[in-house]
């Protein structure tokens, strides 16, 4: 490596992102049911009781028909009630949710075509919901494939993190991925294996790191009364993501659904989407 290679290199490294601070205000609910009327006054009121740490100014406007209504027709509802988030649950005017294998039409389409946040309740008559499910959002999680520079993740996170509460910015990075680029090198001659690993591992864990000292640091300049939590490691994303959720009994996991690449949704926000069934999960 040239000298100039070597300056270009703790140049970079140098570098860091910074997280940058930006209000979320959400004044307009939209609650997307299809139960009675008094079970959907019920659910309302839970709901809002959930999401307390909005605070007092915002609107509830619930759509709730026990007549089946399409896709299409709820993305009308969506462009005329204008809202700023989207609360409903998997499999609406279906029994598929006693089956843990999709997340419903309705869903499916509203996380693509709609630019509003949508939070995925766990099912009304779905009974092994964890126990501090719907109580509160004390315990906030974000999660991502590549933390840096997410501010809008964080953001929205620390928004919905109740005062005193505790905000996790999760990152995992995926070992088995590792492992294999691991292996390649191991096969160049000129690359030292042994020094590549532990300097390469101990950079990608790094960035997020100090990406989270950075929202911490910023989130206590604007005082937002929460902690903020690191969560950075190598790991089984899935299950490694399955096991944070326990341990720290989370209330609310932010992940993002959109990938400008693709209509699927975005890394891996499907496979735990599907998997997650017993807290709620929001979806920007």
């Amino acid at each position: 490596m040239t000298k100039v290679e070597q300056f270009e290199s703790i140049f970079r490294a140098a570098i860091k992102d910074n997280f940058e601070y930006h209000k979320v205000s959400i004044h307009k609910v939209l609650v997307v049911i299809d139960r009675s009327e008094k079970d959907a006054q019920e659910y309302l009121a839970a709901l809002r009781r959930f999401l307390s740490a909005l605070g007092p100014g915002v609107s509830w406007e619930v759509f709730n028909n026990k007549a089946k209504f399409t896709p299409l027709e709820l993305l009308n509802k969506v462009e005329e009630v204008g809202p700023g988030l989207i609360c409903t649950y998997r499999n609406l005017h279906s029994n598929a949710w006693k089956l843990p294998y999709s997340l419903g039409e309705h869903l499916d389409v509203l996380l693509q075509k709609t630019q509003v946040p949508v939070m995925v309740l766990p099912h009304p008559d779905e009974e092994q919901v964890y126990d501090h499910a719907m109580e509160g959002t004390e315990n906030v999680m974000a999660l991502t494939d590549q933390l840096s520079n997410d501010h809008r993740l964080v953001n929205y996170a620390a928004a919905f993190t109740a005062p005193g509460g505790k905000l996790f910015l999760s990152h995992i990075e995926d070992q088995r991925t590792f492992e294999r680029y691991m292996n390649a090198i191991s096969k160049i001659p000129d690359i030292p294996t042994e020094m590549a690993e532990k300097e390469i591992r101990a950079r990608l864990l790094k960035d997020p790191k100090d990406y989270i000292e950075s929202c911490a640091k910023v989130l206590g300049e604007e005082g937002l009364p929460v902690e903020v939590e690191t969560c950075v490691d190598f790991g089984h994303r899935i299950s490694e993501y399955k096991g944070l959720i326990r341990k720290n009994r989370i209330d609310l996991l932010v992940m993002n659904a959109k990938d400008n690449e693709q209509l699927a949704m975005h890394g891996m926000a499907y496979p735990l989407a599907i998997e997650l069934r017993h807290i709620p999960l929001m979806f920007l």
